[in-house]
Protein backbone atom coordinates (compact mmCIF):
# COMPACT_ATOMS: atom_id res chain seq x y z
CA UNK A 1 0.00 0.00 0.00
CA UNK A 2 2.48 2.56 -1.10
CA UNK A 3 3.03 2.85 -4.40
CA UNK A 4 2.44 6.54 -4.56
CA UNK A 5 4.53 7.55 -1.32
CA UNK A 6 5.74 10.69 -1.64
CA UNK A 7 3.74 11.75 -4.35
CA UNK A 8 1.06 14.92 -4.43
CA UNK A 9 -1.73 14.04 -6.51
CA UNK A 10 -4.12 16.77 -7.54
CA UNK A 11 -7.88 15.22 -8.66
CA UNK A 12 -10.85 17.57 -10.40
CA UNK A 13 -14.13 16.31 -9.91
CA UNK A 14 -13.19 14.32 -6.60
CA UNK A 15 -16.13 15.10 -4.66
CA UNK A 16 -17.99 11.74 -6.00
CA UNK A 17 -17.88 9.06 -8.81
CA UNK A 18 -14.15 8.04 -9.89
CA UNK A 19 -12.33 11.40 -8.56
CA UNK A 20 -13.84 10.09 -5.24
CA UNK A 21 -12.88 6.74 -5.92
CA UNK A 22 -9.06 7.81 -6.95
CA UNK A 23 -8.81 10.42 -4.01
CA UNK A 24 -9.65 7.63 -1.71
CA UNK A 25 -7.05 5.01 -3.38
CA UNK A 26 -4.46 7.26 -3.91
CA UNK A 27 -4.37 8.11 -0.55
CA UNK A 28 -4.37 4.90 0.91
CA UNK A 29 -1.46 4.40 -1.17
CA UNK A 30 0.33 6.89 0.02
CA UNK A 31 -0.08 10.10 -2.09
CA UNK A 32 -0.87 13.40 -0.36
CA UNK A 33 -4.04 14.32 -2.05
CA UNK A 34 -5.63 17.72 -3.53
CA UNK A 35 -9.38 17.02 -3.91
CA UNK A 36 -10.43 19.88 -6.26
CA UNK A 37 -14.23 20.08 -6.75
CA UNK A 38 -16.95 22.49 -7.73
CA UNK A 39 -19.13 21.14 -4.51
CA UNK A 40 -17.21 22.26 -1.22
CA UNK A 41 -19.49 19.94 0.86
CA UNK A 42 -18.67 16.78 -0.68
CA UNK A 43 -14.79 17.30 -1.37
CA UNK A 44 -14.44 18.34 2.10
CA UNK A 45 -16.50 15.15 3.55
CA UNK A 46 -13.87 13.01 1.01
CA UNK A 47 -10.91 14.41 3.01
CA UNK A 48 -12.74 13.76 5.80
CA UNK A 49 -12.93 10.39 5.24
CA UNK A 50 -9.25 10.52 3.71
CA UNK A 51 -7.85 11.85 7.12
CA UNK A 52 -9.78 10.04 9.52
CA UNK A 53 -7.83 6.93 7.54
CA UNK A 54 -4.21 8.18 8.19
CA UNK A 55 -3.96 9.67 4.83
CA UNK A 56 -2.85 13.83 4.26
CA UNK A 57 -5.68 15.35 1.90
CA UNK A 58 -6.73 19.09 1.62
CA UNK A 59 -10.14 20.65 -0.66
CA UNK A 60 -10.19 22.64 -2.65
CA UNK A 61 -13.68 24.50 -4.07
CA UNK A 62 -12.70 24.58 -7.87
CA UNK A 63 -14.77 25.41 -11.07
CA UNK A 64 -12.45 23.81 -13.48
CA UNK A 65 -14.14 25.75 -16.38
CA UNK A 66 -11.91 28.49 -14.94
CA UNK A 67 -8.11 29.48 -14.97
CA UNK A 68 -8.12 31.42 -11.89
CA UNK A 69 -9.68 28.32 -10.16
CA UNK A 70 -7.03 26.11 -11.77
CA UNK A 71 -4.29 28.38 -10.91
CA UNK A 72 -5.48 28.31 -7.32
CA UNK A 73 -5.40 24.99 -7.24
CA UNK A 74 -1.71 23.83 -8.25
CA UNK A 75 -1.00 27.10 -5.92
CA UNK A 76 -2.94 25.25 -2.37
CA UNK A 77 -0.96 22.29 -3.79
CA UNK A 78 2.46 24.15 -3.28
CA UNK A 79 1.62 26.40 -0.29
CA UNK A 80 0.15 22.69 1.61
CA UNK A 81 2.51 20.08 0.22
CA UNK A 82 5.37 22.13 -1.55
CA UNK A 83 5.29 20.24 -4.89
CA UNK A 84 3.01 18.55 -7.75
CA UNK A 85 4.07 15.22 -9.03
CA UNK A 86 0.20 13.84 -10.14
CA UNK A 87 -2.40 15.30 -11.98
CA UNK A 88 -5.18 13.78 -12.98
CA UNK A 89 -8.34 15.66 -15.08
CA UNK A 90 -11.05 14.26 -14.12
CA UNK A 91 -13.87 16.76 -13.93
CA UNK A 92 -16.70 16.47 -16.78
CA UNK A 93 -20.24 16.62 -18.16
CA UNK A 94 -22.92 15.56 -20.02
CA UNK A 95 -24.47 17.26 -22.91
CA UNK A 96 -28.59 17.16 -24.47
CA UNK A 97 -27.65 14.36 -26.47
CA UNK A 98 -28.31 16.81 -29.32
CA UNK A 99 -27.20 16.32 -32.88
CA UNK A 100 -25.35 18.92 -34.86
CA UNK A 101 -28.20 20.33 -36.36
CA UNK A 102 -29.72 21.03 -33.06
CA UNK A 103 -27.00 21.92 -31.09
CA UNK A 104 -27.28 25.56 -29.20
CA UNK A 105 -23.76 27.65 -28.89
CA UNK A 106 -24.45 28.03 -25.06
CA UNK A 107 -24.11 23.99 -25.05
CA UNK A 108 -21.10 23.42 -26.47
CA UNK A 109 -19.17 26.11 -24.66
CA UNK A 110 -20.72 24.72 -21.73
CA UNK A 111 -19.21 21.05 -22.40
CA UNK A 112 -16.55 22.62 -23.79
CA UNK A 113 -15.55 24.93 -21.05
CA UNK A 114 -15.84 22.19 -18.23
CA UNK A 115 -14.48 18.95 -19.90
CA UNK A 116 -11.75 20.47 -22.36
CA UNK A 117 -10.65 24.11 -21.70
CA UNK A 118 -9.87 22.84 -18.12
CA UNK A 119 -8.01 19.91 -19.08
CA UNK A 120 -5.94 22.48 -21.61
CA UNK A 121 -5.66 24.80 -18.39
CA UNK A 122 -4.47 22.49 -15.80
CA UNK A 123 -2.38 20.20 -18.16
CA UNK A 124 -0.35 23.29 -19.56
CA UNK A 125 0.10 24.49 -15.28
CA UNK A 126 1.16 20.95 -14.77
CA UNK A 127 3.98 20.93 -17.20
CA UNK A 128 4.99 24.04 -15.68
CA UNK A 129 5.44 22.37 -12.44
CA UNK A 130 7.08 19.29 -13.97
CA UNK A 131 9.74 20.22 -16.35
CA UNK A 132 12.12 21.86 -13.58
CA UNK A 133 12.71 18.44 -11.97
CA UNK A 134 11.78 16.64 -15.31
CA UNK A 135 9.05 14.19 -14.59
CA UNK A 136 5.28 14.23 -13.47
CA UNK A 137 2.52 12.42 -14.78
CA UNK A 138 -0.81 13.70 -16.35
CA UNK A 139 -3.86 11.30 -16.38
CA UNK A 140 -6.94 12.64 -18.62
CA UNK A 141 -10.34 10.83 -17.82
CA UNK A 142 -11.64 10.71 -21.53
CA UNK A 143 -14.60 8.57 -22.60
CA UNK A 144 -15.56 5.98 -24.78
CA UNK A 145 -17.26 8.88 -26.76
CA UNK A 146 -13.79 10.06 -27.45
CA UNK A 147 -12.99 7.23 -29.42
CA UNK A 148 -16.36 6.18 -30.87
CA UNK A 149 -19.12 8.52 -32.43
CA UNK A 150 -22.44 7.17 -30.81
CA UNK A 151 -22.12 7.63 -27.18
CA UNK A 152 -23.41 10.94 -26.94
CA UNK A 153 -24.43 14.32 -28.45
CA UNK A 154 -22.17 16.40 -30.85
CA UNK A 155 -21.20 18.58 -28.05
CA UNK A 156 -19.72 15.53 -25.66
CA UNK A 157 -18.38 13.46 -28.33
CA UNK A 158 -16.03 16.28 -29.82
CA UNK A 159 -15.08 17.22 -26.48
CA UNK A 160 -13.76 14.37 -25.43
CA UNK A 161 -12.19 13.25 -28.56
CA UNK A 162 -10.47 16.71 -27.97
CA UNK A 163 -9.24 15.33 -24.84
CA UNK A 164 -7.42 12.51 -26.53
CA UNK A 165 -6.08 14.38 -28.95
CA UNK A 166 -4.41 16.78 -26.01
CA UNK A 167 -3.14 13.67 -24.29
CA UNK A 168 -1.42 11.94 -27.59
CA UNK A 169 -0.05 15.56 -28.55
CA UNK A 170 0.97 16.20 -24.94
CA UNK A 171 3.05 12.79 -24.63
CA UNK A 172 4.70 13.04 -27.55
CA UNK A 173 6.00 16.58 -26.80
CA UNK A 174 7.02 16.37 -23.86
CA UNK A 175 8.15 12.56 -23.98
CA UNK A 176 11.88 13.33 -23.55
CA UNK A 177 11.40 15.92 -20.58
CA UNK A 178 10.10 12.85 -18.32
CA UNK A 179 6.86 13.76 -18.68
CA UNK A 180 4.04 11.31 -18.90
CA UNK A 181 0.54 11.82 -20.50
CA UNK A 182 -2.20 9.25 -20.78
CA UNK A 183 -5.98 8.57 -20.92
CA UNK A 184 -8.34 6.79 -19.77
CA UNK A 185 -11.91 5.93 -21.50
CA UNK A 186 -14.40 5.09 -19.32
CA UNK A 187 -17.68 3.54 -20.21
CA UNK A 188 -20.70 3.32 -18.53
CA UNK A 189 -19.65 3.64 -14.76
CA UNK A 190 -21.86 4.29 -12.05
CA UNK A 191 -21.30 8.09 -11.09
CA UNK A 192 -23.20 11.38 -10.80
CA UNK A 193 -22.63 12.41 -13.81
CA UNK A 194 -25.72 12.09 -15.69
CA UNK A 195 -27.89 14.40 -13.42
CA UNK A 196 -25.79 17.24 -15.65
CA UNK A 197 -28.01 16.47 -18.52
CA UNK A 198 -31.17 18.26 -18.91
CA UNK A 199 -34.01 18.85 -21.48
CA UNK A 200 -32.47 15.60 -23.52
CA UNK A 201 -32.62 16.07 -27.68
CA UNK A 202 -35.16 13.07 -28.88
CA UNK A 203 -33.59 12.85 -32.03
CA UNK A 204 -29.73 12.50 -30.84
CA UNK A 205 -31.02 10.26 -28.32
CA UNK A 206 -33.05 7.92 -30.88
CA UNK A 207 -29.29 7.82 -32.47
CA UNK A 208 -27.31 6.99 -30.18
CA UNK A 209 -29.58 4.17 -28.68
CA UNK A 210 -28.15 1.57 -31.12
CA UNK A 211 -24.34 2.29 -29.64
CA UNK A 212 -25.78 2.68 -25.98
CA UNK A 213 -27.57 -0.44 -26.05
CA UNK A 214 -24.07 -2.26 -26.67
CA UNK A 215 -23.31 -1.44 -23.14
CA UNK A 216 -22.46 -3.81 -20.57
CA UNK A 217 -23.63 -3.75 -17.02
CA UNK A 218 -22.25 -0.23 -15.51
CA UNK A 219 -18.83 -0.26 -13.81
CA UNK A 220 -18.33 0.60 -10.35
CA UNK A 221 -15.78 3.66 -9.92
CA UNK A 222 -13.19 1.43 -8.11
CA UNK A 223 -12.42 0.06 -11.08
CA UNK A 224 -11.59 3.24 -12.61
CA UNK A 225 -9.25 3.96 -9.96
CA UNK A 226 -7.94 0.96 -9.91
CA UNK A 227 -6.53 1.32 -13.50
CA UNK A 228 -5.74 4.79 -13.01
CA UNK A 229 -3.50 3.74 -9.80
CA UNK A 230 -1.33 1.86 -12.49
CA UNK A 231 -0.78 4.40 -14.79
CA UNK A 232 -0.20 7.14 -12.32
CA UNK A 233 2.45 5.03 -10.49
CA UNK A 234 5.86 4.21 -11.01
CA UNK A 235 4.92 0.60 -12.44
CA UNK A 236 3.39 2.43 -15.74
CA UNK A 237 6.66 4.50 -16.39
CA UNK A 238 6.75 3.05 -20.01
CA UNK A 239 2.98 3.80 -20.80
CA UNK A 240 2.85 7.17 -22.38
CA UNK A 241 0.28 8.54 -24.84
CA UNK A 242 -2.31 5.58 -24.69
CA UNK A 243 -6.32 5.68 -24.45
CA UNK A 244 -7.01 3.16 -21.92
CA UNK A 245 -11.05 1.87 -22.34
CA UNK A 246 -11.85 0.73 -19.21
CA UNK A 247 -15.68 -0.23 -20.12
CA UNK A 248 -16.22 -3.80 -20.14
CA UNK A 249 -15.57 -4.91 -23.42
CA UNK A 250 -17.88 -1.85 -24.57
CA UNK A 251 -15.79 -0.74 -27.90
CA UNK A 252 -14.91 -4.33 -28.59
CA UNK A 253 -18.41 -4.51 -29.55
Amino acid sequence: MSRLNGKVAIITGAGSGMGLAMAKLFAKEGAKVVAADLNKDTVDKVVNDIQSDGGQGVAVKTDVSKLADIQNMFNVALDKFGQVDILVNNAGIMDNMAAIGDLTDEMWRKVFAVNTDSVMYATREAVKQFLPKKKGVILNIASVGGIEGSRAGVAYTASKHAVVGLTKNTAYMYEEEGIRCNAIAPGGIKTNIAKSMGNVNEFGAKRQYAGMATSPEPGDPEEIANTALFLVSDEASYVNGAIVPVDGGWTAY
